[in-house]
């Protein structure tokens, strides 16, 4: 059997391989899956792609499977272990973390200013697979992403190093990272290049480019290239790809995917224009964050303890469950009805936790001119849908009510969650990371196939514009018309009043325009032009017009401010200076 693609998504415990057919058709098909437990720990990740590929196989009764082209994501090895270092952390920082958080990776560490002796020890620590610098706007502070390159350098890794601050330090970060280095440099556009302007996708795209050369080289992966011939991007840089494919489909839109062990939220949308107003810092269009306290597995004892442990165990009494003995027997998959009770409700305190912190939120200030409101932090108001992605959103039986109760929880009305107005969707088929790195060499495929995982029709963008356009046109000659009809109106009005007497001679002349009449602005316009012309002789040679031409009583030029005083001048060449 021969399908066109196979995408694996190489995890730390698992990996999933899903098989595509017919993806340059108008009916693309999610043919099959299969999975096996992930062999990087093994020292070769082939033995568990081969046995993911085994798996599918004996579910589809097939001897073999071939495929074209095989894609990856992957999260093993590790996944993409980061630490980024800025200038000032609601800035720099927070920019390059954004474009890390973005493409991928998982932040172990971030700093701000100068980096400290402690700084140095804990990058040591961490170890990082890339290290991300920034600072300063393109042309601004220079001397702190120079002064820390050099200490990362002598720290004497091997990590290959991203810059993406002041474009003026480039040159010079070529000359910190040489070959002696030992790091290999990627200068890339600055993250933050001017106030209040992030500029984080071409960091981004670097970032997976890294990421891709590291995972190659990486222990059990060193192979990977035998079997995989496409992408390899990391998984939730890859749902992070899918959720701005859908936002090209769809429009503003946050995506949910809540794992045994952490949260992601993903959000590509726009800030309203009331928002946009009042918002203190920018935020990125594209923006993930990752929980990593909540988890419904894995995590599940701190998603308790954000619940509270009383709470949680009136709710299991009044739902007729023994939370310690679900706790007892509950492994990794939900699989009896107090299991899943308690799972959703874990899941739902993941769900609006996760949301709560993503979300931005307006407050009042309080300065010498009285109150005034500010927005911080992401706007999710004009999101129009809410999309549900991994193990749980996808499988529990109340996966939609959970997603419904984001617009509830926002009682206050001050925090900028969606609305009630979000539509919900359900990544059925549960590969929305597959069609992520799917959709860098099948777009069109990845977006049919996510119609039929979402169960949802696309609109149809062509007709989207055409309305709009029609609509606008529209609204253009209903005001055209209107101004028409009250013209007709005040005419009429004028023609009453002077049948019945009234001198309206005032009120038929023309209005004048910004104050001036016709004859006014001819009057100003010709006398512009005529300095124009006057400017214009000057520029011709023919010489300095009136006073600057005038000759002084004792023969000398015109030097009109001049106050004869020769000795102290500073005029040097002056024609009237006596020595």
């Amino acid at each position: 059997m021969k399908v066109d693609v196979l995408v694996a998504e190489i995890g730390s415990t698992t990996t999933v391989v899903n098989a595509f057919k017919d993806l340059d058709t108008e009916n693309p098909v999610f043919w099959a899956q299969g999975q096996a437990p992930t062999s990087v720990m093994d020292g070769d990740v082939r033995i568990g792609l081969q046995g993911a590929i085994d798996d599918l196989c004996r579910k589809m009764e097939i001897d073999s499977l071939e495929y074209d082209e095989m894609l990856a994501t992957s999260s093993a090895a590790g996944g993409l272990k980061m630490t980024v270092h800025g200038l000032v952390y609601d800035m720099t920082a927070k920019a390059a973390k954004e474009a890390a958080l973005g493409a991928g990776g998982i932040i172990h560490y971030v700093t701000a200013g100068k980096l400290r002796r402690t700084d140095l020890a804990k990058i040591k620590e961490v170890n990082p697979n890339l290290i991300l610098i920034a600072g300063g706007v393109d042309y601004g502070e220079r001397e702190t992403a120079i002064d820390n390159a050099e200490k990362i350098r002598a720290l004497g890794l091997n990590t290959p190093i991203i810059y993406a601050g002041n474009i003026e330090n480039q040159e010079e970060m070529k000359l910190i990272f040489d070959e002696e280095s030992g790091q290999k440099l990627y200068n890339v556009e600055n993250v933050y290049p001017k106030i209040d302007d992030l500029n984080v996708e071409p960091c981004r795209k670097v970032i997976q480019d890294a990421f891709e050369e590291h995972i190659t080289n990486a222990p059990g992966m060193e192979h990977v290239r035998d079997m995989v011939n496409g992408p390899i991007i990391p998984t939730p840089g890859a749902v992070m790809e899918c959720t701005k494919l859908l936002y090209d489909c769809l429009g503003d839109l946050i995506v949910l995917d809540v794992g045994g062990a952490t949260t992601d939220l993903h959000s590509v949308a726009t800030e309203s224009d009331k928002i946009a107003r009042i918002m203190v810092s920018p935020e990125p269009k594209a923006k993930r964050t990752v929980e990593g306290d909540l988890g419904v597995y894995v995590n599940r004892m701190k998603v308790i303890e954000s619940i509270g442990e009383e709470k949680l165990r009136k709710e299991c009494e009044k739902m007729e469950i023994d939370l310690d003995k679900t706790l007892e027997t509950y492994v990794a998959i939900p699989k009896t009805e107090a299991e899943f009770k308690l799972v959703e409700r874990l899941a739902k305190e993941a769900v609006l936790k996760a949301v709560e912190r993503h979300a931005g939120i307006i407050r009042y200030i309080y300065g010498p001119s009285g109150r005034s409101t500010v927005a911080e932090g992401k706007d999710l108001t004009p999101v129009k849908y809410i999309v549900g992605t991994g193990g749980a959103l996808t499988r529990l039986p109340h996966r939609v009510e959970i997603m419904q109760e984001i617009a509830k929880h926002n009682e206050t009305g001050m925090m900028l969650f969606p609305t009630e107005h979000a539509q919900i969707l359900v990544d059925n088929d549960y590969i929305m990371a597959s069609l992520g790195v799917l959709s860098k060499r099948h777009r069109e495929g990845a977006i049919r196939l996510l119609e039929k995982s979402l169960g949802f029709k696309f609109p149809e963008k062509k007709e989207q514009d055409f309305t709009a356009v029609s609509k606008a046109m529209a609204d253009v000659n209903r005001e055209a018309e209107e101004a028409k009809q009250r013209d007709e109106e005040y005419r009429k009005h004028i023609e009453e009043c002077e049948a019945m007497g009234y001198d309206m001679t005032a009120f038929k002349e023309e209005e004048k325009i910004g104050g001036a009449s016709e004859e006014e602005i001819k009057a100003a316009r010709d006398a512009a032009l005529a300095q124009t012309d006057e400017k214009a002789e000057v520029r011709e040679g023919h010489g300095i017009k009136g006073k600057w031409a005038a000759k002084t009583e004792s023969g000398g030029q015109y030097m009109g401010d001049c106050t004869h005083d020769c000795k102290h001048c500073t005029r040097k060449n002056c024609p009237n200076r006596v020595e």
